[in-house]
């Protein structure tokens, strides 16, 4: 069943009616000469232009792509107002295999979709887009970030996206057992691609045991050829998750890491990663919470990498921009505090806190 514009009823149910509702504004792109497909999502401006990645993914359906990038750019929302920056939430997604089908001309055409939108909405990279793309793009589109230093960009975000993890888990340790080290701590990271294999590298430097997987074994090898002592590799996630003596959990592939079947399973007291939107459903917060599992809002401890490429924007500075992503150790104890002062998980505290910066922005502005 379709609307009159022959998009499935489904996806303006998704846009205008469900819990994913909200959103400012969503653009469905197409350009037949390219092959490209996309979906760009405002979720909110309050706080400034929207900023968020774009992702190129080979989805079931455009339905499926629709909701991915109404979660992602509300978790952008979010995610901007506890990194402090003035920035909404939005995200792009492009729907194919990049693999198949990025090109050059795909690129293009998609740096015009955001375009014009003129400034609305700032791009950057994301899961199966690289600086490289962020450079083609940027020649249509000078709302884009992520680009590579030579082309006037920061280059490569996951850098200080592995750094705030990081933070993140030693705020936890703070939190948990009074200690930010993390020395002889085992940690589990689930994917070790653009952000976990750096943050293997943290977590080495400081001397915790490392439990690695992920899906593409070149990933794994990379990483075991680098540290042939203090990591070890199991075979999936579902292992991972249920290895003896796992201090510490980070999801750092794809979202929904935390549902009805993991959760139980944990063996980790604490869950810090990179990946977006880890909880798969509301609900799952309680879950973690009720089985004594501190869990670290998502959003809140991967900021890293939207503060580096919002820096682009002005100039970029790489201690600068540091400097900023080390204070997401101590928003990750504001959020705890706040959640034990609350009575509630430190994911609904997260979202209190965000929730009122963008209230507060919001009225600040219809006072103007």
């Amino acid at each position: 069943m379709t609307d009159v514009t022959g998009a499935p009823a489904d996806v303006l149910h998704t846009l205008f009616h469900s819990d994913q509702g909200g959103h400012e504004q969503v653009v469905l792109c197409q350009d037949r000469a390219s092959g490209l497909k996309a979906v760009i999502a405002l979720h909110s401006t309050a706080l400034g232009p929207a900023l968020g990645g774009t992702r190129f993914y080979p989805y079931a359906n455009e339905a499926e792509a629709v909701a991915d990038a109404l979660n992602l750019a509300r978790g952008m929302s979010y995610k901007n107002a506890m990194a402090g920056l003035d920035h909404g939430g939005g995200k792009a997604v492009i729907i194919g295999d990049p693999d198949k089908i990025k090109s050059e001309e795909l690129l293009l055409a998609y740096g015009r979709f955001v375009a014009s939108l003129g400034g609305r909405y700032v791009t950057a990279c994301d899961v199966g887009t690289y600086v490289a793309d962020m450079d083609v793009v940027a020649r249509e589109c000078r709302w884009t970030t992520g680009r590579s230093p030579e082309n006037g960009g920061a280059g490569d975000s996951s850098v200080l996206t592995a750094y705030g993890v990081y933070q993140g888990m030693r705020a936890s340790a703070q939190h948990l057992w009074g200690d930010p080290s993390l020395r002889g701590k085992r940690v589990g990271i689930a994917g070790v691609g653009k952000v976990g294999h750096h943050l293997v590298e943290h977590l080495r430097v400081e001397g915790a045991e490392v439990v690695i997987t992920d899906v593409r074994e070149e990933a794994v090898g990379r990483i075991l050829a680098a540290h042939p002592t203090g990591v070890t590799a199991v075979a999936d996630t579902a292992t991972l998750i249920r290895a003896e003596g796992l201090d510490i959990y980070a999801p750092c592939a794809l979202g929904g890491a935390l549902n009805d079947d993991t959760v139980p399973a944990l063996t980790a007291k604490v869950v810090c990663g990179a990946a977006n939107n880890q909880l798969a459903h509301p609900g799952v917060e309680k879950d973690l919470a009720d089985r004594g599992i501190l869990y670290a809002p998502d959003y809140v401890v991967n900021a890293g990498g939207v503060i580096q490429v919002a820096d682009e924007l002005h100039g970029f500075d790489f201690d600068r921009c540091k400097a900023k992503a080390s204070k997401i150790f101590d928003t990750t104890l504001a959020i705890f505090a706040r959640a034990k002062e609350d009575g509630i998980p430190p994911a609904a505290a997260a979202d209190r806190i965000a929730e009122q910066r963008m209230h507060d922005a919001t009225l600040a502005r219809r006072a103007r």
